[in-house]
């Protein structure tokens, strides 16, 4: 079975800023290519998995999406790192307009896009790591059964998530140094 990395996309990725949908507005959260490159270099398979409600809400399209997202992983291509897989979930119960205005098991908190990046890439998730930076991500992997669930940033709520379900940093060196520091990565 493998192991994944999986990434939240704004926030972790990149610097979240008002429903990115562009590659002028788009820029990598400091370490990102770091992180993945050893990550990548010690077998996990880098996986991101994205609420986009943007799209749900009318702000940019699923073609616009698909396009940055093609954009993105051409970057991290550039930098030595195969991003495996995109999952990304384009609903929202509430906000979204016409057939984007549902619930669907793949917004996050619910696990939907963790389980079947399971079962498409044969992850073994208890192995298998997970970078949020909302505790919504982390209630998504932990639902799934996601073995380390990392929350980057400062708390953002105390809500339903308990402080020992996951790793607090405010930095994606630091998660490079604590989870992924093999023999020759750094």
């Amino acid at each position: 079975m493998n192991k994944a990395l999986f990434l939240d996309r704004d926030g972790v990725v990149n610097v979240e800023c008002c429903y990115v949908h562009r590659p002028e507005d788009f820029f990598f959260q400091e370490g990102i290519f770091d992180l993945c490159r050893a990550a990548q270099s010690l077998g996990y398979l880098l996986v991101i998995a994205t609420n986009q409600a943007g799209i749900a809400r009318g702000y940019y399209t699923e073609p616009e999406f698909l396009e940055l997202t093609e954009w993105m992983a051409g970057q991290f291509v550039r930098q030595g790192i195969t991003i495996t897989r995109v999952y990304y979930c384009p609903y929202h119960p509430v906000h979204g307009i016409g057939k984007y205005k549902r619930d669907s098991v793949d917004r996050k908190p619910k696990p939907g896009m963790f389980l079947r990046a399971k079962a498409d890439l044969n992850l073994d998730l208890t192995s298998s790591i997970l970078i949020g930076d909302k505790l919504s991500d982390i209630k998504a992997g932990r639902s799934a059964g996601v073995g380390t669930t990392i929350l980057l940033g400062s708390r953002k709520s105390q809500s339903a998530v308990r402080e020992n379900d996951y790793h607090l940093t405010d930095s994606l060196c630091d998660v490079r140094s604590r989870f992924f520091s093999g023999f020759g990565v750094l």
